[in-house]
């Protein structure tokens, strides 16, 4: 009998992370289903040049990168919500339906957020994460960065990643 035990036991101990994965398969396997909402932009520098065209198409790239970043990250799975006709904005978390959306798109948390350009060389990034089914606040941050160029905007766009990933599971 003893002779079997071994083995037997090899093989338990061989099988035993091949089981432990296939527990662990589906949605969890997946990462927390995230919503990131297009942010808002506003830019009170007081500048005379009209850079509104700049700034819409580096929000764009922004915003893109942002998903696509959280997307790689094991431990997210980017979902769309759909609020309408119109695109989901942060404005309409104030009457719930950007979390109904969110919950509908089976997301668990839904990051909002804007950009502040408040003079030529500083802007922040108020960055919102909440919980779906809660509707708790799991982190509000205010990031700022100075410059307004594409590298600038990609350096923030990193960063925040960084944060958002640092969060605790909800």
């Amino acid at each position: 009998m003893r002779q079997y035990l071994l083995p037997v036991l090899t093989s338990c101990l061989w099988l035993a992370p091949a089981c432990g994965k296939a527990e662990d398969g589906g949605a969890k396997a997946q990462g927390a289903a995230v919503a990131v909402v297009d942010f808002d932009y506003s830019d009170t520098s007081g500048e005379e040049r009209d850079q509104r065209m700049e700034h819409e198409a580096r929000l764009g790239v922004f915003m893109s990168a942002l998903r696509s970043d959280l997307a790689k990250r094991a431990r997210f799975r980017v979902v769309t919500p759909i609020c309408g006709a119109e695109p989901c904005k942060p404005a309409s978390l104030g009457d719930g339906s950007l979390l109904v959306a969110a919950r509908a798109a089976g997301a668990d948390i839904v990051l909002v957020g804007g950009v502040h350009k408040m003079s030529t060389l500083v802007q922040w990034a108020r960055v919102n994460a909440i919980d779906v089914r809660s509707g708790r606040v799991l982190f509000s941050k205010l990031f700022t960065f100075r410059g307004d160029t594409d590298e600038a905007w990609r350096r923030a766009e990193r960063f925040i990643v960084q944060e958002v990933t640092a969060l605790p599971p909800s």
